[in-house]
C-alpha cells in the first residue's frame, strides 16, 4: 500500500518516477491563463489569514459546502474568517475521490509543510500556522509565485483596463512577467444587460463616442493597440459556443442602433451581431500576432434565485451540451480564408466533445507554426485527473501530443499553482504506464524530453515568451 501524497503520488512505475522527478518537476511554471487580480501582484499584497487566500471567491469549494448542507452564512455570508475555514475543515474528509481532496493537501504541503489531513480536529491547528505564515514577508503574493517557479502569469482584463498594475510591476522588474490578456466579452455580448451602460464606460476611456458598429470595431482596434503595447499576446474568450451566423453590415448597425434605443434584440440578431464582432475581432488578433483563445461550453448562472442574491461565479454553474462543430468550423474557415486565422487555442468543457475539438484543429494546422491550433487542457469541471487524462487521450489519438502546450491554472487563487504539479504528475504517469505495457519504447531520454516540451518549452516558444 502506498501512503497518501508522498513523493511518487500518482506515479505507478519506475519509468513514470523518472519522467516526473527527473525531467518534470524542476521546470519552471508559465501559467498563461489565469483570473489573478494584478493589483495584488502589484501591491505584493499579504492575506491576513489561510481563508481570505484560500477559501474566498473559490466556488469550487463553496459548491462542496453547500452539497454537505452547509449554510450560506459560513461560505459566503458574515461568518468570521476562523469560522469558515473550521466549516471547510469539516467539509473535507467528505470530499474524498473529489478533486478538492487532492488539490487541498497538495497546497496545504507545498505552501505551507502541512502534511497532516485537513478535519474537524486538525483544523484550528492548521488555520493558525498557515495564517501565521500568510503575514510574513515570505507569503506575500510575489513571494508565492516565487516560490512556485512561476516564470510568466497572464492575467485576464478588460479592454477598458487602464493596465496600470501591469505597468507598475514592469518598471519594478519583478521576476515574474506579469502579462495582459485581452477578454472583450462584455463588449460582443449585446443580450445582457448592462450591455449599452458598458459600451458608455468603454467610450469615456477610450475617449470617443460609439454611435456606430464601426465605431465600436474602431474603439476596440485602439484597445488591442493598447494593449500589445503593454506586452499583450493573448486574447481569450468565454463563450458558450463560437458565434457564426450569416449576417449583412446594414443588419449588424440596424441591431447595434435597437439596442442603443432600447428595443427588445432577439436571439437571432444578437448572433448576427456577435459573429460580427466576434469575426472582425479575430482578424485583429492574427494581426497583432496575437494567440485567441476560446473556453468553449458552459451553462452559467443556472440558478437566477443564488445569482439574484449573490451574482454570478459564486459556483452555480455547469457544463452544457451545445452544438460546437459546425460553428467553429465555420467561424475558423472563414478566418482562415482571409489569411487571418491568428494561433488559437480551444477549451472544452463537455467531454462528449473531446474528439470533436480534437479533430477540429487538425482542420486549419497549415505548417505555418508549429501547434498552431491547440486542444486546451482540462478547463473547469474537467481539471482533475479523469479529466485530463481523457484530454489528453484524446489529444494522442487524434493529434500530436508532443505538440501540447501544457497547463494553466485558469485560477483566481494564488494558491492554485500546484495544478501544474497534479498535471505533470498525470502526464508522466500515462507515458511510464505506456512504456510498461510495451507501448512506447524504453528510452527515457527521448520521452523526457517530450515531457519537458508540453511541461514547459512548448508554451514558452508558442506564445513567444522568449
Amino acid at each position: 500500500m502506498k501512503p497518501f501524497l508522498d513523493e511518487d503520488f500518482l506515479l505507478e512505475n519506475q519509468t513514470a518516477k523518472t519522467l516526473y522527478h527527473d525531467y518534470a518537476k524542476e521546470m519552471a511554471i508559465i501559467d498563461y491563463h489565469n483570473h489573478l487580480p494584478p493589483q495584488e501582484i502589484a501591491d505584493d499584497k499579504n492575506f491576513p489569514n489561510i481563508t481570505a487566500i484560500w477559501l474566498h471567491g473559490d466556488h469550487y469549494k463553496w459548491r462542496a459546502m453547500r452539497t454537505l448542507g452547509i449554510r450560506e452564512h459560513f461560505i459566503t455570508g458574515a461568518a468570521t474568517d476562523a469560522e469558515k475555514f473550521q466549516k471547510w475543515a469539516e467539509v473535507v474528509p467528505f470530499t474524498a475521490r473529489n478533486p478538492l481532496f487532492h488539490w487541498t493537501h497538495l497546497e496545504l504541503k507545498r505552501y505551507f509543510g502541512v502534511s497532516e489531513i485537513l478535519n474537524a480536529s486538525s483544523g484550528p491547528g492548521i488555520y493558525k500556522h498557515a495564517s501565521d505564515l500568510l503575514t510574513t514577508p515570505e507569503f506575500s503574493t510575489r513571494s508565492l509565485l516565487r516560490k512556485m517557479k512561476v516564470e510568466v502569469v497572464c492575467t485576464t482584463d478588460d479592454p477598458a483596463d487602464d493596465l496600470r498594475y501591469h505597468q507598475q510591476v514592469y518598471r519594478e522588474g519583478f521576476t515574474t512577467r506579469m502579462l495582459p490578456a485581452f477578454r472583450p466579452d462584455k463588449a460582443i455580448l449585446i443580450e445582457r444587460d448592462g450591455y449599452m451602460e458598458y459600451i458608455s464606460n468603454l467610450a469615456e476611456v477610450s475617449n470617443r463616442s460609439i454611435d456606430t458598429v464601426d465605431d465600436l470595431l474602431e474603439v476596440l482596434q485602439s484597445r488591442v493597440k493598447y494593449f500589445s503595447e503593454n506586452g499583450c499576446k493573448l486574447a481569450d474568450h468565454g463563450l458558450d459556443y463560437i458565434f457564426a451566423s450569416d449576417y449583412t453590415e446594414k443588419e449588424v448597425n440596424d441591431i447595434f442602433q435597437k439596442k442603443r434605443s432600447g428595443s427588445f434584440i432577439t436571439r437571432e440578431e444578437a448572433l448576427k451581431f456577435q459573429s460580427h464582432v466576434l469575426f472582425e475581432l479575430g482578424k485583429m488578433y492574427a494581426s497583432e500576432g496575437w494567440v485567441q483563445q476560446f473556453h468553449l461550453g458552459a451553462l452559467r448562472n443556472a440558478n437566477t434565485r443564488m445569482l439574484r442574491e449573490l451574482g454570478p461565479d459564486t459556483g452555480f454553474d455547469s457544463i452544457g451540451d451545445y452544438p460546437q462543430a459546425q460553428s467553429l468550423a465555420y467561424f475558423l474557415n472563414r478566418l482562415d480564408n482571409e489569411n487571418k486565422l491568428a494561433k488559437t487555442v480551444l477549451y472544452n468543457l463537455n467531454p462528449a466533445d473531446n474528439e470533436i475539438i480534437a479533430s477540429m484543429i487538425g482542420n486549419f494546422n497549415d505548417g505555418s507554426v508549429r501547434g498552431k491550433m491547440q486542444f486546451g487542457s482540462g478547463w473547469w469541471f474537467l481539471d482533475q485527473k479523469d479529466g485530463m487524462e481523457r484530454q489528453i487521450n484524446a489529444l494522442s489519438n487524434i493529434g500530436l501530443l508532443s505538440c501540447f502546450i501544457g497547463m494553466l491554472t485558469d485560477s483566481r487563487s494564488f494558491l492554485s499553482f500546484p495544478r501544474h504539479e497534479y498535471f505533470r504528475r498525470i502526464l508522466c504517469n500515462l507515458i511510464g504506464r505506456d512504456v510498461h505495457n510495451g507501448e512506447l519504447p524504453d528510452d527515457t531520454k527521448w520521452l523526457g524530453s517530450l515531457v519537458q516540451d508540453i511541461c514547459y518549452n512548448n508554451a514558452r516558444h508558442y506564445f513567444d515568451f522568449e
